[in-house]
């Protein structure tokens, strides 16, 4: 429940009070400060509470970015104020120590500490006129800017893609906004993009022109409800963690199930593609970690700056560059026109390739230019950002141990050294001896150089390689066990172990995105830690003689799985879970 407490006698003619209702707020009206306080009081502690001065006057949208944002604990614009339930206690003591008004309520409760979130209202207009030609010059701001137009215009991210915001985002607001007006919510929407991503799946799966072409054309239609769910979000600022979920976890669903599809396809027209889907799951997934580690590692971090960042900064200034460096890394708007296109038109092999070639060249481009910023700026890197990337290295009970009991590596590019060095040797090791118990001890080796390189405190220019470099071993290793294995099945198996284990990695990420920190300890050491997986598909290729290779490796996906998704669906939809929404294009 909402309630609005108007803190003033109301004023004659004002719409202020219909237009709190039609937000879902129930009125009530003090006629001073002390009134006020009763009324809060008597409000139940789990209801959302806005003092909202009767003064007021502006657009209806300034009132719902001030007071309906479900993201904030307080928020206010001019003349309002809103507290969740978890600011309540702190707004009585500012309400009874500060009686000037919700502005003078706000400045108290930014004195006592607590956030208030104040949204950039940009030519909305949000004022509480003193006097009567105050107020007329006032209601003429008012109407002459359509705040339903910058409501609409403001549903869209503020950066975008090429293709999404010339070729999405035009229409897919006004979509966004009729689903608005028919009462569909965010997640609605959002399920209705992976249904349709799943039926695209099903038809490239049939391996038929006709079934290609219709794959092509529900990809993009997902792609469409993709980008509709989120400017509904942000048009009716109907945010919730659970939306957080899905939207973090919906596109990498909808995008491998596809894969999977397209191989499935290749292979009722006798062409065997397996190994070019998982080898575009692995190379999508570490630009993913790539982007992912930079930014925690940096996010926070002092004295970030670099003459890289300063020349990306400059070329901003040109219009043109900043649309081919945002198109040259191929984001999912541009990757799924790609996809769509070259499946109805071509074959999955020609796909994939184009995949490979295009993910590869922009997975180079961000990389390097991460690499120049890293090691030309000084910063000073936190101790959260450390940790954050302890978490993403998600390492297991063999690694710690080795970190803990072997020698201390800390400063300088030790770390990332000791990782790439570790990865490598794997790799040759996969290549030259896979299936084999030498490689067995390989893998065992690996095990402890990754517990070496974790061994320092990850705040070195160049440390946010490492989980990027544990994520390549650990893929790179599956995909190269499964082809070395030769066996019909083994391929799609390791596609869906590879699948459940980068779900788990990407739940780690949008945790630590929202500040709750990595998942449980219990559960990384559940399914083994990176390198406790690397060693037991090594220990399963090696008894692939008397075992069945590609049935051990399902049941080890189906049990990854089946542990990650509990926990996570556990998490996601408890009161603890964070609401994270990403305003920038996922790559």
């Amino acid at each position: 429940m909402s309630t609005a407490i108007l803190t003033g006698p109301p004023v004659p003619g004002s719409s202020l009070e219909g237009d709190l209702r039609s937000l879902g707020f129930d009125v009530r009206s003090a006629a001073d400060t002390t009134e006020a306080v009763k009324l809060l009081d008597e409000t139940p502690a789990g209801d959302r509470v806005a003092l909202v001065d009767p003064r007021f006057v502006g657009h209806l949208h300034s009132l719902r970015l001030g007071l309906t944002d479900p993201r904030f604990p307080a928020a206010a614009v001019p003349g309002a104020l809103t507290a969740q339930p978890e600011a309540r206690a702190a707004l009585g003591r500012a309400l009874r120590t500060a009686p000037g008004g919700p502005d003078a309520v706000a400045a108290a409760l930014d004195a006592e500490g607590v956030a208030v979130q104040r949204p950039e209202l940009g030519s909305l207009v949000a004022a509480v006129p003193a006097d009567p030609a105050a107020r007329g010059e006032s209601e003429r701001a008012v109407a002459a800017v359509d705040d339903e137009a910058i409501r609409l215009r403001t549903a869209v991210k503020s950066r975008d893609g090429f293709f999404t915001t010339y070729f999405i985002s035009p229409y897919s607001r006004y979509i966004a906004r009729w689903c608005a007006r028919r009462g569909l919510t965010p997640n609605q929407v959002t399920t209705a993009s992976l249904i349709t991503a799943l039926i695209a799946a099903g038809c490239a799966a049939t391996g038929t022109r006709g079934g290609y072409v219709a794959a092509g054309v529900l990809l993009l239609l997902s792609f469409v409800l993709d980008c509709t769910d989120g400017q509904l979000a942000r048009y009716s600022l109907q945010y919730s963690t659970m939306g957080a979920w899905l939207d973090a976890t919906f596109d990498r669903a909808k995008e491998y199930a596809y894969y999977a599809g397209l191989a499935l396809g290749a292979i009722r027209g006798g062409d065997d593609v397996w190994a070019l889907a998982l080898g575009a799951m692995v190379l999508q997934t570490c630009r993913h970690v790539v982007d992912f580690s930079f930014n925690e590692a940096n996010h926070d971090a002092t004295g970030n700056t670099s003459p890289t960042a300063a020349l990306s900064g400059k070329l901003d200034s040109v219009g043109w560059t900043v649309w081919v460096r945002r198109m040259i890394v191929l984001p999912i708007g541009e990757r799924w026109a790609m996809i769509a296109v070259l499946t109805a038109v071509t074959t999955p092999r020609i796909v994939f390739y184009a995949l490979l070639v295009g993910c590869a060249f922009a997975a180079c481009y961000t990389t390097a230019g991460r690499v120049l910023r890293s090691v030309t700026r000084r910063a000073t890197r936190t101790d959260r950002a450390a940790q954050a990337l302890a978490d993403l290295a998600d390492s297991g009970p063999l690694a710690e141990w080795f970190r803990k009991g072997g020698p201390r590596f800390s400063g300088g590019f030790r770390a990332p050294v000791i990782a790439f060095l570790a990865t490598g040797l794997l790799l040759a090791a996969a290549f030259e001896r896979g299936g084999s118990w030498s490689f067995v001890g390989a893998a065992a080796f690996y095990a402890v150089l990754s517990g070496f390189a974790l061994s320092g405190n990850l705040k070195g220019a160049l440390d946010w390689l490492v989980p990027p470099f544990f994520r390549v071993a650990e893929y790179c290793t599956i995909l190269i066990l499964a082809v070395r294995a030769d066996v019909p099945g083994a391929l799609p198996a390791a596609f869906g172990l590879v699948a459940a284990v980068a779900y788990h990695h990407y739940d780690t990420v949008y945790r630590i995105k929202g500040g709750t920190g990595a998942p449980p300890n219990w559960l990384v050491r559940a399914i083994g830690g990176q390198e406790g997986r690397i060693l037991l598909v090594a220990v399963l290729a090696a008894l692939s003689t008397t075992i069945d290779f590609p049935l051990a490796l399902t049941v080890l996906a189906v049990a990854v799985a089946l542990v990650v998704l509990a926990e996570s669906i556990r998490f996601w939809v408890s009161s603890g879970a964070p609401a994270v929404h990403d305003e920038g294009e996922t790559a």
